[in-house]
């Protein structure tokens, strides 16, 4: 094999660094970089949790990669995703966000962003942000070995989809709740021989469950 060239595994692919990736975070950049060092793991105090929420929301309907690109303007409008100065936003700050070209301008996801940052708010005399979503862990967490086995939703996620709308959050239907908790180590969707398998610090490579991991 050649320096430049990669081997593919199934649906893994090594890179020139030895390691294998799924196709999606095969080729060095922005979403290698963020798979390797962030998704799956689970993120440290409530705005980082409100922040992949809000950020899972304004997704829908788009790639991952261009919420990525956005994501350093996605955090300076909205104040680095500080929940209660979000809680605070008000109509001036809704049209200030809507002229904003670097971010994703779309009315009812902005408007949602602010109502579940004050959603967020009242979730704190009752666990928080973080303790609900983790009251919505599988038993086991799934071991796919090909990208088709890799599920976009389940009970789990409809489970807690119903339970953030029953509190007042939007934009949380259950394959955003599902990629939600994949993102925050919730559950490990990570193919089996992938390097990052695992890393989560809350899944053993098996499925099995190993502890909550370092948070807050």
């Amino acid at each position: 094999m050649s320096d430049d060239t990669h081997a593919a595994t199934g649906d893994l692919v090594r890179g020139d660094d030895g390691l294998l990736r799924p196709v999606w975070a095969a080729s060095p950049g922005l979403m290698q970089d963020y798979y390797d060092t962030e998704w799956g793991v689970p993120a440290h105090g409530e705005n980082a949790w409100f922040e992949r929420l809000s950020l899972e929301g304004f997704q829908s309907g788009l790639s991952w990669a261009t919420i990525l690109r956005k994501r350093p303007a996605f955090r300076e409008v909205f104040a680095d995703f500080d929940v209660d100065t979000v809680a605070d936003f008000d109509d001036s700050d809704v049209e200030r966000l809507m002229g904003d070209t670097r971010i994703v301008r779309n009315r009812a996801k902005i408007l949602a962003t602010v109502g579940n940052a004050r959603a967020t708010q009242a979730l704190r005399s009752d666990g928080g942000l973080e303790d609900l979503i983790w009251s919505h862990r599988p038993d086991r967490t799934p071991m796919p070995r090909s990208m088709a086995e890799v599920p976009t939703v389940s009970p789990e996620s409809t489970a807690l989809a119903k339970d953030l709308r029953r509190r007042g959050f939007r934009f949380v239907g259950p394959t955003t709740a599902f990629a939600l908790m994949e993102a925050l180590g919730v559950v490990d969707t990570h193919l089996v021989g992938s390097h990052r398998r695992g890393s989560s610090g809350v899944w053993a490579p098996d499925g099995t469950f190993v502890g909550r991991g370092v948070t807050g």
